[in-house]
């Protein structure tokens, strides 16, 4: 039988996410709460100031470009405290926000534009050279290219959104009316790990759910106006605006709530710290290579880190070790979560007081959810609902489940039931406390020889290791051994350089330290092979595509010169 979250159900509103986030009448705290501030300049929003911003760029859209309900606006932009204010006025003008990372190439990005079929796009003056070849690809003339940022473009040949507004005042413009089941909020693209992106279908009802979800999952813990000066939780933001992780879980939570983001552009180790301590930071959601960096580096000692409360960490599981190691250090604890773009996203977190008790686990099933664990037949006979306890590939229901991808019946179909069931992908168990676990992907389990090997365990065993910075683990076909088996990536550590040992010594070392702490099957028959860095998502998720990649580069046959 499916499992029922065991958080009592909240009600959630028919409303679209500008009426449920800036017009509502439940509101606590005052206009003038600093809601969004840039981390280096300083510059903030309060809720009504960015209310104020965001309806004027919304009007603008509608006088300018004639926005219709269901245009796109693509974002194309490191994290700007200008985001919210663009988003949500495409959202008052019935506009979908799709949002692009900034470090894509042209052709990554025209892929997108082309796919969304967006009709304009924001960026920045650092990253004109790319957005306008990409919209001049995608058929997007250059007056429809809109800067966010404190760079204006000297040229004047490209509109800042703040002069994007409706500036006859002869016309009277209204927001346009939203069904917030079927009309999307976000079209966002998945990270690509195994292939080409696809556009995550995210209604306004998608996204107010997990909203309400998240807040019901902090259970009160995070508040935006206590504290000793009153000023409530601060919570330090550089995981990026265009993942729906940073979407939801920061930008839309905190207007919610009306916690301060203190908002980075991209993620630095010494920026991260420095910010804590001079913003009295409570609070940080992480993932991680954060978590890794936190536990090992230097620079961490340099900094006072005594405001931060609690962290929040997704993306990939973390070891008892890590958590313990990072704890020890700043006295901080972290909890961990789960979730997926296709949930919008998060579906699991770890209540406050549990983060020490489940380390590992990714906590409990929000409310209005139910979750089932189903076996994973490779002989085309239909999967079977397996009992608590034991392992499976999740399967998920509930009212922030995605409508499909767009414009990709045949891959909706693969992965959404007619009855709701969202099969995620994911491998894992739940325990009889009804904590889940997420152990890895379906696709990226190693087969060796009929056992199923995951990567994630690997890794979390080898990071322990001193000799290692940072650890890949794939599963690569050997003709030695007639099955695939795993192989390590290796970011080696600055100490196991310094040691003189060799490179092909201490990968022998690192192979024989872990037989003796796995079973038989998980040992890396494939060996360690060392690398200057392991290829990651923004969200901080394995590459692992690019790794085999790597791999079957390496193994290939060298060609013939000619």
């Amino acid at each position: 039988m499916p499992v029922a979250s065991s958080y009592p159900p909240v009600d959630i509103p028919n409303v679209d996410l500008w009426t449920f986030l800036l017009e509502r009448k439940d509101r606590q705290f005052p206009d003038d709460k600093i809601i969004y501030q840039d981390a280096d300049t300083q510059r903030f929003y309060t809720f009504g100031g960015l209310k104020e911003a965001a309806l004027s760029f919304g009007k603008g859209l509608k006088a300018t470009y004639e926005w219709k309900k269901g245009d796109v606006l693509a974002l194309f932009t490191p994290n700007s405290i200008d985001t919210p204010a663009v988003m949500y006025g495409c959202h008052w003008a019935g506009g979908v926000v799709s949002p692009a990372n900034p470090a894509y190439t042209v052709e990554e990005l025209a892929f997108q534009l082309k796919n969304s079929g967006a009709k304009a796009l924001i960026t920045q003056a650092a990253q004109l050279p790319v957005a306008t070849k990409a919209a001049q690809q995608a058929g997007i003339p250059d007056d429809h290219i809109i800067l966010i940022g404190d760079q204006r473009d000297p040229s004047g040949k490209f509109k800042h959104f703040t002069s994007v507004r409706n500036i006859s005042g002869a016309t009277r413009f209204r927001k346009t009316k939203i069904n917030p089941e079927k009309d999307l909020s976000f079209l966002v693209y998945s990270s690509g790990t195994t292939g080409v992106p696809k556009g995550v279908m995210l209604s306004h009802r998608n996204i107010v759910a997990n909203t309400l979800q998240l807040a019901a999952g902090e259970a009160g813990n995070l508040t935006w106006n206590g504290g000793a000066d009153g000023e409530g939780d601060k919570i330090l933001a550089f995981l990026p605006f265009f993942h729906i992780y940073g979407l939801t879980c920061l930008v839309h939570q905190t207007l919610f709530q009306g916690y301060r983001l203190v908002v980075m552009a991209k993620f630095d180790l010494e920026k991260w710290c420095s910010h804590v301590q001079n913003y009295r930071i409570t609070f940080s959601y992480v993932v991680p290579p954060v978590v890794l960096l936190l536990s090992k580096s230097p620079v961490v000692d340099k900094y006072d880190l005594s405001s931060m409360r609690m962290m929040n960490c997704g993306a990939a599981p973390l070891t008892q070790e890590l958590v313990e190691a990072v704890y020890a250090r700043i006295k901080t604890g972290i909890k961990q979560g789960y979730g997926l773009s296709e949930t919008s996203p998060t579906t699991h977190t770890q209540p406050w007081e549990e983060w020490r008790t489940t380390i590992g686990a990714v906590g409990k099933l929000l409310p209005n959810l139910e979750a089932k664990y189903m076996t994973m037949p490779e002989d085309g006979s239909a999967p079977q609902e397996v009992p608590v306890g034991e392992v499976g590939e999740l399967y998920m229901r509930g009212p922030n489940v995605f409508l499909g991808y767009h414009n990709n019946p045949a891959a909706t179909a693969d992965c959404l039931s007619a009855d709701g069931w969202f099969q995620t992908g994911d491998v894992g168990y739940q325990n009889r406390d009804g904590a889940f676990f997420i152990t890895d992907r379906v696709k990226e389990l190693i087969k060796y020889k009929g056992f199923q090997v995951a990567p994630a365990e690997l890794e979390g065993i080898l990071v322990d290791n001193e000799a290692i910075d940072d650890v890949a683990v794939i599963g690569v076909e050997s003709q030695e051994h007639g099955t695939e088996v795993p192989v390590a990536f290796v970011v080696r550590s600055g100490k196991s350089k310094a040691s003189g040992v060799s490179a092909e010594a201490e990968a022998q070392k690192i192979v024989k330290w872990l037989d003796d702490k796995v079973a038989y099957h998980k040992r890396l028959r494939g060996g360690v092979r060392f690398v200057d860095e392991i290829p990651k998502s923004a969200s901080g998720k394995i590459l692992r595509r690019v790794l085999k990649k790597q791999a079957q580069e390496a193994a290939a046959p060298p060609k013939a010169k000619l």
